[in-house]
């Protein structure tokens, strides 16, 4: 029995698992978070590459250790309808909640927006994300060599643009990062802010959901053994995290010393193309326009597919995969005229509840060894997290949803008795005494 990949094989797999995770979204995020960090840059990517890149990683891992065949399986350790739920929200907000609607609105905003009148905007990005998803849902339905060939030619090319905007931005930077003052929620505490914005990038979600990918690949490639699997899977996802880790720190260096010329962007797409057009021009614009568009047209592919196969899978007696796919692309489509500052609103509060239960389950299933794996243990630890995670979902809520639900005068008097809550981490307590609990249940039953 094979027990390891060769090189080659090793960077193969890291290479898939790279592209896999990111994609042209991923950029806006450490560049905002530069412009809002300034000074504090470090403290914050701290936190942002733990749940930027760290999490993505043990994801996978969690999924080649557990011998589990994909997320609903997975989840399922807590309960078949828990299962069912959690693969159903999770799939839903990677697909066409947030991140498929992201990467139209997205592509936008960083090439067309700016050079719209203002008046126009609302029915030019209708227009733009009608012909997305047109090209999305045609090549969804004719899956073949088309996404190879783009996801061949797209990488390098992205990769070359965006090493050339990095270098000329470093090597001409626009201020320094030691004379931005930290704005907003990093002033008070960077770490933690930078914790919170890695949860847009949205990849530990994607590492329980597209990790069983990278597991049948290293699998497909003779290796057999669970612990040997795992092992490879770790190999392969440090290589590839080191990449992302090294472009988000630039990218973010860029950001913050965008702020010597540029003033704060509304979001990290307008940002991004501000930042292109001061060292390049229209020239610039156009190739980070056509760049990013493509980036996120394969991404968007990619989703569409992922998503209308899941749900075929889980309701074999439902639709047809060709109906899932043609009714994720046209509510993507509905959502992504929303804009991308509104998308980036409005999935903040999903993420902050999924991501306190996507990284406990990450966790139990890593170990699950110590403790027996137990399924009490899971019922407990994600019954208390869920609780927690939803009383950050409704903190987290618009400001006009939160004066409908009264949500200001209902929620201080249980929030205040929670430690961490305002810096993100209320969840973390309630998890630990699900814990307990749970150990003290698998031990009495």
């Amino acid at each position: 029995m094979k027990k390891h990949l060769s090189s080659k094989e090793l960077v193969l797999v890291a290479s898939m698992l790279f592209g896999m995770f990111f994609g042209a979204g991923n950029l806006i995020f450490p560049v905002s978070m530069g412009q809002l960090a300034g000074s504090s840059l470090w403290t914050a990517s701290a936190g942002f590459l733990i749940t930027g890149v760290g999490l993505p990683l043990l994801g996978v891992a969690a999924l080649g250790i557990s011998r589990k065949e994909g997320l609903l399986e997975l989840s399922s350790l807590v309960g078949k309808r828990y299962g069912m739920f959690f693969t159903c929200i999770l799939y839903l907000t990677i697909g066409p909640f947030f991140a498929i609607p992201r990467c139209a609105s997205m592509s936008f905003t960083v090439g067309i927006e700016g050079s719209i009148p203002s008046g126009l905007q609302t029915i030019s990005l209708a227009g733009f994300s009608f012909v997305f998803f047109a090209l999305v849902l045609f090549w969804s339905l004719r899956p073949g060599e088309i996404l190879t060939w783009v996801g061949k030619v797209l990488n390098p090319l992205f990769l070359c643009f965006l090493s050339i905007l990095v270098i000329r931005a470093l090597t001409a930077p626009m201020g320094s990062i030691s004379a931005v003052s930290p704005s907003g929620s990093y002033a008070a505490n960077a770490f933690a802010q930078g914790f919170l914005e890695g949860y847009n990038t949205m990849d530990a979600l994607a590492g329980l959901a597209f990790g069983i990918i990278v597991v049948r690949a290293i699998r497909g490639l003779g290796v057999e053994d669970p612990a040997s699997v795992a092992g490879s899977t770790v190999k392969a996802g440090i290589f590839s995290s080191l990449l992302m880790a090294v472009i988000y720190l630039l990218t973010a260096i860029v950001g913050a010393q965008s702020r010597g010329i540029l003033e704060i962007a509304e979001n990290g797409g307008i940002a991004l193309a501000e930042i292109a057009t001061h060292y390049f021009g229209s020239a610039g614009t156009v190739i980070l326009a056509v760049t990013v568009t493509i980036a996120c047209l394969k991404t968007a592919v990619g989703l569409i597919t992922s998503c209308g196969e899941t749900f075929t899978q889980m309701f074999p007696k439902g639709p047809s995969y060709r109906i899932w796919a043609t009714g994720f692309c046209i509510l993507s489509f509905l959502i992504a005229n929303l804009g991308l500052s509104a998308i980036i609103g409005y999935s903040l509060p999903v993420l902050l509840f999924l991501y306190p239960l996507t990284i406990t389950l990450i966790l139990l299933t890593l170990t699950s060894r110590i403790w027996g794996g137990h399924r009490s243990v899971y019922r407990w630890v994600t019954g208390f997290t869920a609780a927690a995670g939803l009383l950050d979902f409704l903190n987290a809520l618009p400001e006009g949803a939160a004066a409908v639900l009264h949500l200001h005068e209902i929620l201080p008097p249980v929030t205040g008795l929670l430690p961490f809550f305002d810096a993100g981490f209320g969840w973390i307590c309630p998890a630990l005494l699900g814990l307990l609990i749970g150990l003290w249940r698998s031990r009495t039953a």
